[in-house]
């Protein structure tokens, strides 16, 4: 079992990307595309997802997945699938646009005060549940990003 990361860790990656003089991805996504899309899943904690894999499946295999993925401390999902019905993926060269959005839903997500959204997947989370799960979810996604 490892440390779950936290959202403080997916800014201080951030900031080590924007300081290396080259950045690369291994995956099938350029690296517009996965900040955008870890930006996506967390503005759509707050203002809701497009769509949901259904109650009984948050209440089940969600729910299971979700605390498999707590207790290890770490996520692993499909890093090409994008977010069920959400919008399509710019894959722009410049990614600094990218991670000034993913800095901002963060920062947007750390203020916010209100009700959240189900989870696609996972259901109901309370604000410190979906937090862990926002940091794992990018931490998943860094393991295909390379700073040199």
């Amino acid at each position: 079992m490892t440390r779950t990361p936290t959202l403080a860790d997916s800014l201080r990656w951030l900031d080590s990307l924007e300081s290396a003089g080259t950045v690369n991805t291994t995956g099938a996504w350029p690296l517009s595309s996965t900040l955008d899309h870890c930006a996506q899943s967390v503005e759509m904690s707050m203002d809701g997802y497009p769509q949901s894999k259904g109650a009984l499946f948050q209440r089940t295999a969600g729910r299971a997945a979700f605390a498999l993925f707590r207790w290890r401390g770490e996520m692993g999902h499909p890093l090409d699938q994008p977010i069920p019905g959400a919008p399509a993926l710019a894959a722009g060269a410049d990614w600094k646009p990218a991670a000034q959005r993913l800095r901002a839903a963060i920062a947007r997500f750390e203020a916010h005060t209100g009700p959240l959204a189900p989870h696609f997947a996972y259901g109901a989370l309370a604000k410190t549940e979906y937090a862990a799960a926002h940091a794992m979810h990018i931490a998943d996604h860094r393991k295909e990003v390379v700073a040199a």
